[in-house]
């Protein structure tokens, strides 16, 4: 988060995988930082149907597994589902789905991945602004790959990081420096 620009590019880089999270560039404004997981790689075939993902045509599996609590913008505390999804190759990880399988971005068009781009998703699928809003994120070019998310360094809860005089009470001391899956 601190890194100095004392060089373009990247050292030490290899080709990311499939359900990596990655910190890169937002495509429309450099500028910006995101981090998101990738989903799709060159070539491949993106859809949602009935809020299950679906890669080169095939559903991924998806397992309900139990609740995530956290707290909203009032602070209160709302309970979402949480899934274990199953990515080509058995790589896993949790996914939340606030609203159902009816959003938004529950049902989209097919997107095919272009030569050199890859295609991100946020893990809350249904608060999460991703490759699926191609007008916000899109297609995401590989040169505007940062690197793999490796740790959490810093957390909060709600809508408290702007309201820095809040974040005594709004740190989650218990996410800062776990690993990122």
């Amino acid at each position: 988060p601190f890194g100095l620009p004392l060089f373009d590019g990247r050292i030490l880089n290899s080709v990311p995988e499939r359900g990596d999270v990655l910190v890169f560039k937002l495509p429309r404004d450099p500028s910006v930082d995101y981090i998101k997981r990738l989903i799709g790689l060159p070539g491949d075939r993106i859809q949602m149907r009935g809020g299950i993902l679906h890669i080169n045509g095939v559903p991924v599996e998806r397992e309900r597994v139990d609740h995530h609590e956290t707290t909203d913008s009032f602070g209160r505390t709302v309970r979402i589902q949480r899934f274990i999804e199953t990515l080509p190759g058995g790589r896993q990880h949790y996914i939340l789905e606030e609203r159902g399988d009816g959003g938004r971005l529950d049902n989209t068009e097919l997107y095919v991945v272009p030569d050199g781009h890859y295609f991100m998703m946020g893990d809350n699928r249904d608060n999460s602004t991703d490759s699926r809003v191609l007008s916000s994120v899109g297609f995401v070019p590989a040169e505007n790959l940062v690197g793999r998310a490796e740790f959490l360094w810093f957390s909060l809860d709600g809508a408290a990081f702007w309201q820095v005089w809040k974040w005594p009470w709004a740190l989650r001391a218990g996410r800062m420096f776990t690993g990122v899956d």
